[in-house]
């Protein structure tokens, strides 16, 4: 080839190179970075729902409950999406996770296959965690077992890792709710809650939540949120997701000597945890999984509960902004 032809392929390269993409390919990136681009996950049997938002270091994203799905985050974490890529799913059988699914179906190793799924369909060879409540046990199950796939842990408001302080868990809560407590056991023994009415079940998670989030005026929204998730749901997906959380617990929580603090020790990867000094799970077990993680870093948020992102969205942005800096100021030669 001439030399003159050669810089004419050259500049024909240079110029489709920077030819603008196409209409549906920049309408697809917008959607995503603005409201959020939704899709479907193979997994096997089922078919997990997935929404991706934001531009930067991608985050998956793991709900709590575990018999909730990802609808009670938002919108107020999608406030993340402006310096991150966010990756929510539902978890096999909550949500919009659970057509096809039957109880049997789900079980902790199931959870902690279908991440997998999740991060190789997103195409990451390694990825960062955030998980919420539950989802922290989730994201910590999974780092245990693949450790070379996460590049960051980020624990909001972490759910208890061992039995004894799950224990704990449960003696400052009955203490918290007092009375309370017995009209939420006659909700949840009564016809309407076993079958899974929205708004009985709403009404018993009025009374759960109600020393869990530090200001009235988030609980409210908190409640309207859930409230509304409920009754997208249905009767069907709500004891869909309810015996998709009692086999969980039997993996986990309902085992005789449950403890994964003695294991974290091996882990060497960041890691953020994000407390409220208002949490209904004591402060002391965030602090208990801070320090099983070789140099984990606690940040308690002052006036704060269990939402951390809802309650103190500000605090909380800082909290990643702060994380990743110094982890990659740490990272450099």
């Amino acid at each position: 080839m001439s030399m003159k032809m050669c810089h004419v392929a050259a500049a024909l390269v240079a110029a489709l190179v920077m030819l603008p993409p196409p209409d549906s390919l920049r309408a697809s990136q917008s959607k995503r970075t603005t409201i959020g681009q939704e899709g479907r996950i193979p997994a096997g049997r089922a078919s997990l729902y997935s929404r991706e938002i934001g531009r930067g270091r991608p985050i998956i994203v793991l709900h709590g409950g575990p018999d909730f799905d990802s609808g009670y985050l938002l919108p107020d974490l999608d406030r993340l999406a402006k310096n991150y890529r966010l990756i929510y799913y539902d978890q096999r059988g909550r949500g919009r996770s659970a057509e096809g699914v039957t109880p049997g179906d789900v079980t902790l190793q199931s959870d902690v296959e279908d991440l997998d799924t999740v991060r190789a369909h997103f195409h990451l060879q390694k990825t960062a965690l955030l998980g919420h409540s539950w989802g922290a046990v989730l994201a910590l199950e999974y780092a245990l077992r693949h450790p070379e796939r996460v590049s960051h842990l980020i624990l909001m408001n972490p759910a208890p890792v061992s039995v004894n302080d799950l224990a704990t868990f449960r003696k400052s809560y009955l203490q918290q709710l007092g009375a309370d407590m017995n009209r939420q056991r006659e909700i949840a023994a009564g016809a309407a809650y076993k079958g899974g009415d929205p708004e009985t079940v709403s009404a018993r998670y009025r009374i759960h939540f109600l020393h869990a989030l530090a200001r009235s005026e988030d609980y409210e929204r908190l409640m309207a949120t859930m409230r509304a998730g409920f009754i997208r749901q249905g009767k069907k997906g709500i004891l869909e997701a309810r015996a998709a959380e009692d086999q969980l617990m039997q993996d986990t929580w309902d085992i005789k000597g449950y403890d994964l603090l003695p294991k974290l020790g091996s882990l060497k990867i960041p890691t953020l945890v994000i407390a409220g000094d208002h949490d209904f799970i004591p402060v002391e077990i965030a602090a208990h999984i801070a320090s099983a993680i070789p140099n984990a870093q606690l940040v308690t948020l002052r006036n704060c509960g269990h939402f951390a992102y809802l309650e103190r969205p500000d605090d909380v942005r800082n909290a990643f902004r702060d994380f990743f800096s110094r982890r990659k100021k740490e990272t450099k030669p």
